[in-house]
């Protein structure tokens, strides 16, 4: 007998998390870091980053598929990343929950050290470990950057500085960061913030219980 996709049944202890692809690496690096096995990754596009807008109806659709897959419960690995409240009401509309925060710059930091640094960092351009690899890719060719560096002023001239919020320790990662601050005009500040609260966060949506014993660290 051929299984509907409505009959389809998952590992109860299984856990599915659908999360932006900018932060796809950290999450695997997490899941191994903790031994979390039973938990499954899928990420939408890391460029929602830019379309903020849609986020929500994506993930709406994702959470649907992967009901019907079989998933029972399900981790939303996004902070609210400009959608303006409209993520909260998907994932309340599903019974889910999402990464605390306004953006992963937040939670990378932790949420308490977030909450000293906001305001100052109002200025700040942050940068992670994705954007440094993707930093070409993401900034230069769309923007026009690599053609046309007058543009330069026009999209950060109001920011002073750059924040590298370093995930792991390396060094090419390092020189591409301090790069893009001289580029841009910005003074440059690296701040190594490990995984910050992603672990945690990874481990409640798990129900798998954290002690320091079982090697939680907030950086790699």
């Amino acid at each position: 007998m051929t299984a509907t996709p409505e009959s389809r049944t998952k590992d109860p202890e299984q856990v599915l998390v659908i999360a932006c692809g900018m932060i796809a690496r950290e999450i695997l690096a997490a899941k191994a870091q903790l031994k979390l096995d039973h938990l499954e990754l899928t990420c939408l596009p890391a460029d929602f980053h830019f379309h903020p807008d849609r986020i929500a109806p994506a993930m709406d659709a994702a959470i649907i598929k992967a009901k019907v897959e079989g998933f029972q419960t399900i981790f939303v690995g996004y902070a609210d990343c400009g959608t303006g409240g409209l993520l909260d009401r998907v994932c309340e509309k599903h019974g889910v929950e999402r990464m605390e925060g306004p953006h992963c710059f937040a939670f990378y930091q932790g949420m308490q050290a977030y909450a000293k640094v906001a305001e100052d960092d109002m200025m700040s351009f942050y940068m992670t470990d994705f954007l440094c690899r993707q930093f070409d890719a993401f900034f230069m060719k769309p923007l026009g950057l690599d053609r046309h560096p007058a543009l330069i002023h026009d999209y950060f001239g109001n920011y002073e500085r750059l924040i590298y919020l370093a995930q792991t320790d390396d060094p090419e990662l390092d020189r591409v960061a301090e790069d893009a601050a001289r580029l841009l005009g910005l003074t440059y500040e690296r701040r190594a913030t490990g995984y910050g609260d992603l672990p945690l966060a990874l481990a409640h949506a798990a129900r798998s219980p954290l002690s320091p014993s079982k090697g939680l660290n907030r950086t790699p």
